[in-house]
C-alpha cells in the first residue's frame, strides 16, 4: 500500500507561485506513476499533470502547460508541483495520486491511491 500526504496549499494572489509537495510512504514508490488532479466546488475532478513510472515522461493539462512544473525525487519518495502565474481559475483542492506501473494517464479512475488533498485559493 501507498499513503500519500499533500502539503503546500494556501491563499495567494493572482500571478503568484506555490509549490505543492506529496510525500509517499512505502518502499516501491519508484514503481508508481504519479499524478496531480484538482477539483473545484461543483466541478468534476480534473487532470493537472502526471509522470510515468518507467521513463518519467511528464504530461500536462493544456490549462497549466507552461505555468506548472511537475517533478519527482525518488530518494525522498516525494513529488512536487511548482505552480507559477497562478490564476483565480486554478482555485481548487489539489490531490496527488499513485498508479502502480502506470504510464501517466490523465484518467483519474486509473489511479490506485489518493492523498487527502490540499486547498489552493487564488484571489483576483
Amino acid at each position: 500500500q501507498v499513503q500519500l500526504v499533500e502539503s503546500g496549499g494556501g491563499l495567494i494572489q493572482a500571478g503568484g507561485s506555490l509549490r505543492l509537495s506529496c510525500a509517499a510512504s512505502g518502499r516501491t514508490f519508484s514503481y508508481y506513476a504519479m499524478g496531480w488532479f484538482r477539483q473545484a466546488p461543483g466541478k468534476e475532478r480534473e487532470f493537472v499533470a502526471a509522470i510515468a513510472w518507467l521513463d518519467s515522461r511528464i504530461y500536462y493539462a493544456d490549462s497549466v502547460k507552461g505555468r506548472f512544473t511537475f517533478s519527482r525525487d525518488n530518494a525522498k519518495n516525494t513529488v512536487y508541483l511548482q505552480m507559477n502565474s497562478l490564476k483565480p481559475e486554478d482555485t481548487a483542492v489539489y490531490y496527488c495520486a499513485a498508479h502502480f506501473r502506470g504510464a501517466g494517464t490523465s484518467s483519474y479512475k486509473a489511479y490506485d491511491y489518493w492523498g487527502q488533498g490540499t486547498q489552493v485559493t487564488v484571489s483576483s
